[in-house]
């Protein structure tokens, strides 16, 4: 639906403005209400149906903007140099989570701020949420403004028809993407491919703080990884702006699956090397390197992908082509994760110590255990199994199904164009 309005005479640039110009807006008027609706902490709670219209409303106006740039970026690029698309997107999501998430927790926090930007405490941060929301609504209309009257459309690459009609013309022409076998088998693979990435990604964050790694020391230890993740993008776009992206993801993959491996050995390591005032300094250093290493692999196969979603996605559809791609992708790296977090307790071994004849199989069993004087302690950590288990079917997917999906880049450009009835 979205598409349809980002495929006219026109081109992208007015969906582009227009969506940028509302959430801009949105921001701004969002700034004199989030307060009230996280509550003020003293009775009174947040507003929880109010959040999830107001994030509601925020994921449509973003998805709005997405698929204007994603439309934008094939007709804005030319062909061979449509691989560089990722490199832009990779880089200003690096930027945005680090200005957006690490930066402004950062700012909002009341002890980062006295303990490292103020001679005197103050009882709250530098920067409040509505301060925050303020700053970037304005920043949107500046720079929205700035695109509107300095960037004009390339009018020869602009489809002169219109491809959908409405919203249901709109559909029909997704679901005759998906039926082509060549984006079928896409879908399909990439829907896979990322399970066994799954424990290290999802689960080793939260075991760590469970091991007593504070929260706001791995939230600092993300900050020496922001410039390695804008520089990445830009140097692993010369591999993957070419003819045969795909590579680049099929040879980094077994060194990212080895380092689940890796995080489940600093997690195990953890509780080795903890003492009374915290973790050594080794050991943060050895978290920042594997993370940084980790991150080198990571961002050769994301850059890899997006940069073959925009070399085989069809300009003449707008968005709608390249946006499917890389939601298939996005999904193939959350339900895997989704997964994983729920396993981790079904597959964690528990005893009764202390009360013979109990066991913590179940939460009632757990309480049983309890209430006769035992403790439940953990024999084997599910995280640990799945670890192993994620690895295995991640290279049994590279060995069976990578090539495959690597020959994918080999399909003519007809493999990948949506029959249209005139």
């Amino acid at each position: 639906f979205l598409e349809r309005h980002s495929s006219k005479a026109r081109g992208f640039k007015p969906q582009f403005t227009t969506g940028n110009y509302v959430l801009g807006l949105f921001m701004i008027y969002m700034s004199t209400q989030v307060d009230a609706l996280l509550g003020d902490g003293h009775g009174r709670g947040p507003d929880v149906a109010a959040l999830t219209v107001t994030f509601f409303l925020f994921e449509f106006l973003a998805a709005t903007q997405d698929i204007a740039v994603d439309g934008w970026a094939l007709t804005m690029l030319s062909r061979e140099n449509v691989g560089y698309a990722s490199t832009c997107n990779s880089v200003g999501q690096t930027a945005g989570y680090f200005l957006g998430n690490v930066l402004f927790l950062a700012l909002e926090s009341a002890s980062f701020c006295n303990k490292y930007l103020r001679f005197e405490p103050q009882p709250r941060g530098i920067v409040t949420l509505s301060d925050f929301l303020f700053f970037w609504g304005a920043v949107f209309l500046v720079t929205t403004t700035l695109v509107a009257f300095l960037k004009k459309e390339n009018e020869e690459l602009i489809p002169a028809k219109e491809e959908t009609k409405g919203i249901t013309d709109t559909y029909r022409l997704l679901f005759s993407i998906i039926k082509m076998p060549a984006v079928l088998t896409f879908c399909l693979l990439i829907l896979t491919s990322k399970i066994g990435f799954s424990a290290a990604d999802a689960v080793t964050g939260l075991k760590l703080v469970e091991e007593g790694v504070p929260k706001e020391h791995l939230a600092l230890l993300a900050v020496p990884m922001v410039p390695l993740q804008i520089i990445l993008p830009l140097v692993i776009s010369k591999y993957t702006a070419g003819p045969q992206p795909l590579n680049t993801f099929y040879k980094a993959m077994p060194y990212r699956l080895l380092f689940g491996l890796e995080f489940a050995f600093l997690v195990w390591w953890a509780p080795k090397v903890k003492h009374e005032g915290g973790f050594p300094v080794y050991y943060y250093a050895v978290v920042v390197l594997s993370y940084a290493l980790h991150q080198v692999t990571l961002y050769s196969m994301y850059v890899a992908v997006m940069a073959f979603n925009a070399k085989v996605s069809d300009p003449l559809i707008g968005g709608t082509y390249m946006t499917l791609l890389n939601t298939v992708s996005n999904l193939g790296g959350n339900w895997p994760s989704t997964v994983a977090l729920w396993l981790v307790d079904p597959l964690t071994v528990k005893e009764c110590a202390g009360a013979q004849g109990h066991t913590c199989a179940t939460a009632a069993a757990t309480e049983l255990c309890t209430a006769a004087g035992g403790s439940c302690v953990t024999t084997l950590d599910g995280y640990y199994v799945e670890s192993v288990v994620c690895v295995i079917l991640g290279f049994a997917w590279w060995f069976f199904l990578g090539p495959k999906f690597k020959k994918l880049q080999d399909e003519g450009q007809s493999s990948w164009k949506c029959k249209r009835s005139n």
